[in-house]
């Protein structure tokens, strides 16, 4: 019974990690968007997706400003990316400030390589939550900081995030 719980306990850290890249989970295929205002070429990542109603993030803020979540189709610019497994990415929100936007059920993954300054379009559900110090020093290292940037870590932090169900790579 102990070895049983052991070996679950185990097999959910390594569901759980973001160490180890696993392409054969990762959709991906070019497509044109299908907004009528401006085709836009992209790489998705995920369900398909249709650029209508797009908000910016901006708007999105003050959507999540008034409810406790938002469904949205959001464009934004990536700041930083995970450089282990691209199972998250950061977006830059109005103030310069970040926005986490993870993948929903580790479904798929953006690359690996730097994909900060690129645009992106992504759609989901948007959520204030509380970061805590233990995930914040995770995402950390899968971004590559370094050990000081990690240990500076100390206090947990409230937090727009995302969890889509598609993302757009523009090209």
């Amino acid at each position: 019974m102990k070895s049983n719980k052991l070996l679950l306990l185990a097999a959910l850290a390594a569901t759980c990690s973001c160490s180890q890249p696993n392409p054969e989970t990762k959709q991906q295929h070019s497509t044109e968007a299908l907004s009528e205002a401006a085709p836009v070429a992209g790489t998705v990542y995920g369900d398909a997706i249709v650029e209508e109603n797009v908000m910016s993030v901006a708007e999105l803020q003050q959507a999540a400003a008034q409810s406790d979540s938002v469904q949205a189709t959001v464009t934004a610019e990536i700041v930083e990316s995970c450089q282990a497994k691209g199972c998250w990415m950061d977006v830059r929100l109005p103030d310069n400030s970040t926005m986490k936007v993870k993948f929903r059920d580790y479904g798929f993954f953006v690359p690996t390589e730097d994909l900060s300054g690129r645009q992106v379009v992504f759609s989901g559900i948007a959520k204030k939550k509380v970061v805590s110090v233990a995930e914040r020093k995770h995402y950390a290292e899968d971004a590559g900081k370094s050990a000081a940037e990690i240990a500076a870590i100390t206090t947990p932090s409230e937090e727009l995030t995302f969890v889509a169900d598609v993302v757009m790579l523009r090209e």
